[in-house]
């Protein structure tokens, strides 16, 4: 696997020094409270970047016409289970990191096992298959286990396996689109954002399975929106960033999976849920067109044997 970092810019390099510097000093905090001596055993085995800087096809224009701006995309690799345990191991980073003034660039990261990771190469999962073809080790624990080679999955296979990911998926993204509408008629606004979060969730989590046989276990519409649209840029047409308007309205659907359950401060209103719901709409039939546009793919290669 690679590990420079030359095809960078000097600025974004210190930004990737600094975003591991911050994961490994809040890992370790996190294990000065282990109590079983397995978990003081705990080790961060690999730190590998992926994704749009990894493949040099970032883009960072934030402050142009349309605002878009390329996260970081990392995977974090651990030698135990637990340790894949968000809640208990890495909030504080990822919140340190997100309010961290040196690091301009949003980061993302998903933290899996060795014995995860190698079980989906083994499998032919596309996502890590390409991780591992196309990443950079930012840190590689020196004898630690290696990637086992991919096995990638026959064309029948990859077929299948998007077919029924699609058949599952995409009509739980149009019962939460309904479901919210309703909200929306009984001026049960509070319950309609949250609803409107799961419809989004829902549909770049099927693209995500249709196109690379996994989505990460997350509620962030925000690290999903990324990794999808890696993947079709097109789907940034389904949010608007031009205005802070635009912004604001994505960011409180963001919060809409916690707070318009728990806070009683969040508030929003008919005409914010209106746009959010045309906004999803948008983003269902490009999900809807990119994912049958894959099938279909698949089974041309299907068709010819590849």
């Amino acid at each position: 696997m690679r590990t420079d970092l030359d095809h960078l810019p000097h600025g974004k390099q210190r930004e990737l020094a600094r975003v591991t510097e911050i994961l490994f000093e809040e890992f370790a905090d996190a294990m000065a409270g282990a109590s079983s001596p397995k978990k003081k055993q705990g080790r961060i085995l690999k730190i590998i970047l992926f994704g749009s800087y990894a493949r040099g096809t970032w883009v960072d224009e934030p402050h142009t016409a349309k605002g878009y701006l390329s996260d970081y995309d990392l995977l974090i690799v651990v030698n135990h289970q637990t340790l894949v345990e968000f809640a208990t191991y890495w909030y504080r980073a990822e919140d340190r990191i997100m309010r961290e003034t040196g690091i301009r660039t949003p980061v993302n990261f998903i933290v899996h096992t060795m014995e995860e990771v190698n079980d989906a190469l083994r499998q032919g999962q596309y996502f890590f298959t390409d991780i591992i073809k196309e990443g950079i080790a930012l840190y590689d624990l020196k004898g630690s286990t290696p990637f086992v080679t991919p096995q990638p999955l026959t064309a029948e296979e990859a077929l299948a396996t998007a077919e029924k990911h699609f058949e599952e998926r995409f009509p739980r993204i149009e019962q939460a689109l309904t479901g919210a509408s309703f909200y929306v008629t009984q001026r049960n606004l509070r319950d309609a954002a949250f609803t409107y979060h799961q419809a989004v969730e829902r549909a770049y989590t099927c693209l995500l399975l249709v196109e690379t046989n996994y989505s990460p276990s997350t509620h962030s519409i925000k690290f999903l929106r990324s990794l999808a649209e890696q993947i079709e840029p097109d789907l940034i047409a389904a949010w608007p960033r031009e205005t802070k308007h635009d912004r604001r309205l994505f960011e409180l659907l963001k919060r809409g999976y916690v707070d318009a359950r728990y806070s009683e401060h969040y508030a929003i209103t008919v005409e914010e849920l209106a746009w959010l719901g045309e906004r999803a709409e948008v983003l269902r039939g490009l999900v809807e067109k990119r994912s049958r546009d894959k099938i279909e793919q698949l089974k041309a290669d299907a068709w010819n044997g590849d």
